[in-house]
C-alpha cells in the first residue's frame, strides 16, 4: 500500500504515514487525543496548571488525602512523572505532602486550600472542551460516541494490562 492509497487517508486527521496506513483508527485516535491535550492545555493555563495535574487534582479532590504510592497507581503513571508534579504543585501552593501518621515511611498528598479552590476553574474548562468537542454532534450521536470509546478503552486497557473504569460509571479507578 502506498501513502496515496485512499486507504491510507483519515480525511479529519490529514494525510496517514504509510507505516501506520493499516491503522486508520489507531493514526486518528492519536491524533485526536493530541488535539485534545492541547485544547484542555490553553484552557488549564489561566489556572496555573498544565496538562494531567488537574486529573491528579481531581483524583484528590474525590478521595481526600491519599499515599503518594496509590496516587502513582491511580494515575496510571511513572512514579517520576508524578514525583515532578507533585513539586510543581507543591511549589504553587496547590498540593501538600506529609509523613502518614500510620506508617511514617509513606507520603500522604492532599489538595490544600488554593488547590480546592481551583475545582470550579477546572470543571468549568472540562465542561467548556466538551461543548466544543462534541459540537455538531446530536445527543444520540453524543451517546454513542461515549459507548463506542468506552468499548476501545477497555480493548485498550486489556492490551495494557490495567482493569478497565470507564469514566462516567461514577467508579473510582
Amino acid at each position: 500500500m502506498s501513502g496515496t492509497d485512499p486507504v491510507c487517508t483519515a480525511p479529519s486527521a490529514g494525510p496517514q504515514p504509510s507505516a501506520s496506513c493499516t491503522g486508520t483508527v489507531s493514526h486518528t485516535l492519536a491524533w485526536v487525543a493530541r488535539l485534545h491535550r492541547i485544547a484542555m492545555g490553553r484552557r488549564l493555563r489561566d489556572l496555573g496548571l498544565y496538562p494531567g495535574q488537574e486529573l491528579m487534582m481531581m483524583r484528590l479532590w474525590d478521595c481526600g488525602a491519599v499515599r503518594q504510592s496509590e496516587l502513582i497507581q491511580s494515575l496510571g503513571l511513572d512514579p517520576s512523572t508524578v514525583t515532578k508534579m507533585l513539586q510543581r504543585m507543591e511549589q504553587c501552593g496547590y498540593v501538600r505532602r506529609r509523613p502518614d501518621p500510620a506508617d511514617r515511611r509513606a507520603v500522604l498528598v492532599e489538595a490544600t486550600e488554593e488547590g480546592l479552590a481551583l475545582r470550579a476553574g477546572v470543571e468549568n474548562a472540562w465542561t467548556d472542551l466538551e461543548q466544543s468537542t462534541l459540537a455538531g454532534l446530536a445527543p444520540a450521536e453524543r451517546a454513542e460516541l461515549a459507548r463506542l470509546l468506552g468499548l476501545v478503552g477497555e480493548n485498550l486497557a486489556k492490551e495494557a494490562g490495567e482493569d478497565a473504569c470507564a469514566p462516567g460509571t461514577g467508579a473510582l479507578c
